[in-house]
């Protein structure tokens, strides 16, 4: 039988299994930060290993005034795009209105729609994959020196800022195929058949 990828409301035979939410679960949302830390760390050992940090990169750093505004600006820039890449996925596989949003800890992309676990993995993985390729595409055309560092941060912000899309991707994959995910942006409620 096949499943369709979304749906506007909930299907005949659903109930709530359970619900994700980051800014009620304050155990979770420490997991969730915990694992956001250590990929951070994981990553900047690595750019160290790449780009070992000497006197010149400091000083590069610290005298460039205008590359702190650069790594701002582009921080900025990477957290809209990867809300905007959340919500054209959920547009690609069905969705109506996507609603965008922040909540003082978190940017988020949510809607109604109840999602297929498929579609909706990839809906989670889409902004690290995508906007991880294009920063690894510029890292390789800036190899070195403070350029490499400000799209470096930016790439540890991308893969350490979706610790929360992988934690769900992980816990999602040892679920039932047929189950239903509705992410309002804020939380997510899974459906199983019962």
């Amino acid at each position: 039988m096949h499943m369709a990828r979304c749906y506007d409301e909930l299907p005949a035979g659903y109930s709530e299994l359970f619900t994700i939410d980051l800014q009620k679960d304050k155990k979770l949302a420490l997991l969730v930060n915990g694992l956001g830390l250590l990929l951070a760390v994981a990553m900047v050992l690595l750019g160290f290993a790449i780009v070992p940090p000497g006197r010149a990169l400091w000083d590069q750093l610290t005298e460039n005034f205008w590359l702190a505004f650069v790594a701002c600006g582009a921080l900025f820039l990477y957290i809209l795009l990867h809300e905007l890449v959340h919500g054209i996925c959920m547009k690609l596989f069905g969705s109506g209105k996507v609603k965008y949003g922040f909540t003082g800890l978190y940017a988020y992309a949510g809607c109604g729609s109840y999602f297929a676990r498929g579609p909706y993995i990839v809906i989670a993985l889409a902004p690290i994959l995508l906007l991880g390729a294009v920063l690894l595409v510029l890292n390789a055309v800036f190899p070195s020196g403070a350029a490499f560092w400000v799209i470096y941060i930016v790439q540890i912000c991308n893969v350490s800022g979706a610790a929360g899309d992988i934690y769900v991707t992980l816990r999602f994959m040892r679920l039932p195929r047929d189950i239903l995910i509705r992410d309002s942006g804020v939380s997510m409620c899974v459906y199983a058949k019962t």
